[in-house]
């Protein structure tokens, strides 16, 4: 067996293992239409994938009152619940993820979802035991904020310089580089990948099954 170089490897979730960008985009437009306001473009909806609802929707309606978030908030989940089980993971994961758990890596997820979300969408997706641990964006501090990717290194056992966060986001690769460990970013999600420079990441992948082969060969 290879030798390992990290001995966890963190996962976001939406733009990276599921397939769910575009719902995302949509759903936020459509709340900002039923509450008449200003909607935002595709580019800066899919900007806020990957923050807390709560500073997601103060960037997507800047000029929404903060007593009205949860109204805009329910609005967003009730368009997101009626056509959630649309989404799918990214053709190639399940396989990515077994290869690694077979190399003994431990898995995890750092989410911006909440934990309802994030338990709701393992369980369509048929994940339940296969990560190690899992934080949401409700339990602790949002993306960048690094105390969601510590605590997992915590619970797990594992120091920054044997830890790999993968995202699609600049919030996901900003949050890497503020825990102090590494990061690879993949361009197939929500952020355009010519903006992940300034993080620094080891690699920018194009598709799972280029992302699997990274790993394979340098993780």
């Amino acid at each position: 067996m290879p030798q390992r170089r990290f001995d966890l490897i963190a996962f976001d979730w939406d733009g990276t293992l599921y397939d769910s960008t575009a719902l995302i985009v949509r759903c936020i437009q459509g709340a900002c239409r039923d509450l008449e306001l200003p909607v935002p473009s595709d580019a800066d909806a899919a900007y806020v994938i990957g923050l807390g609802l709560h500073d997601a929707l103060r960037h997507a309606a800047p000029g929404l009152p903060p007593e009205r978030y949860p109204e805009l908030g329910l609005r967003y989940r009730e368009h997101y619940w009626a056509h959630k089980d649309d989404l799918v993971l990214f053709p190639g994961t399940l396989a990515m993820l077994q290869a690694l758990k077979e190399r003994r890596h431990l898995l995890a997820v750092a989410t911006g979802k909440n934990r309802r979300g994030l338990d709701d969408a393992l369980a369509q997706a048929e994940l339940h035991g296969v990560f190690d641990a899992t934080r949401t964006a409700d339990e602790t501090a949002g993306k960048p904020h690094p105390l969601m990717l510590e605590q997992l290194m915590a619970e797990l056992g594992v120091p920054p310089g044997r830890t790999l966060m993968i995202g699609d986001t600049t919030h996901d690769l900003q949050l890497a580089r503020n825990a102090g460990t590494a990061s690879v970013g993949v361009s197939f999600g929500a952020h355009e990948p010519e903006t992940f420079d300034a993080f620094g990441p080891l690699a920018v992948v194009h598709s799972t099954d280029e992302l699997h082969r990274w790993l394979i060969d340098n993780a």
